[in-house]
């Protein structure tokens, strides 16, 4: 499709913060495959945009899984990114998901509280019992927000930033997210998306201080327009 763009939407920019819906298509950081993380993409965009000459400063504070869509936040400053690394840390920083999954939670709102180990040579996270050596704490709660005959939309607000942390706290409740075949759910999604898309996000301006809140639309495909236009008429 000649008419896409080669850079993901943006959604914020000033000084400080260049902040994009990403694809599900776009990779954070360099990896095996050898694809031009977006961090690389960005820096182009900036340079084309502004013209600048010379190196373009671009922080990555935090990350989504290269399936998984939705709002991204880079730094444009050093200050920026220094404070906003804080602020990731200390969770000063609300992200929400919207995630499409099999089979309809226990209940319409729920928190889930496990352990997570992370295993490398199979870049997989598993639930485990919490003595187990390096299994770190997991917490999310998520709400039933949409219905349709196969799946359920979920909203849903992790606590903590453990890898992989929605896709094995959703899969261990016996609701993987759609077409995350890693975590269980049965095939795969024909552009190698799954269904999980970083909604919004809202924190404090690392430096001018205001409080913002930015929406990243869904990404374009029947069931997310399905459930996003159930959504917006409030059903």
């Amino acid at each position: 499709n000649f008419m896409k763009s080669k850079f993901p939407d943006i959604v914020f920019e000033d000084n400080h913060l260049l902040i994009i819906n990403k694809r599900s298509s776009d990779i954070v950081q360099g990896d095996r495959t050898g694809d031009k993380p977006l961090v690389e993409l960005m820096k182009e965009h900036i340079k084309e945009k502004y013209k600048k000459p010379g190196k373009v400063f671009l922080g990555s504070p935090h990350r989504l899984d290269r399936p998984t869509s939705g709002i991204l936040i880079f730094a444009k400053t050093t200050k920026a990114l220094v404070r906003l690394n804080k602020m990731f840390r200390n969770r000063e920083v609300q992200k929400t998901y919207w995630a499409v999954v099999k089979n309809t939670p226990p209940n319409k709102k729920g928190t889930l509280i496990n352990y997570l180990t992370k295993i490398e040579k199979i870049n997989k996270s598993i639930a485990v019992k919490e003595e187990v050596d390096g299994a770190k704490y997991a917490e999310l709660s998520y709400g039933i927000i949409a219905k349709s005959d196969h799946y359920c939309l979920l909203e849903v607000l992790p606590k903590t930033g453990r890898h992989h942390q929605i896709r094995v706290q959703l899969a261990k409740i016996k609701c993987p997210i759609k077409g995350d075949v890693k975590y269980g759910f049965n095939r795969t999604n024909e552009n190698a998306s799954i269904h999980l898309h970083a909604r919004s996000i809202e924190f404090i301006h690392p430096v001018r201080k205001e409080s913002m809140k930015i929406v990243a639309k869904t990404p374009e495909d029947p069931l997310w327009k399905y459930f996003s236009e159930m959504v917006e008429a409030g059903n």
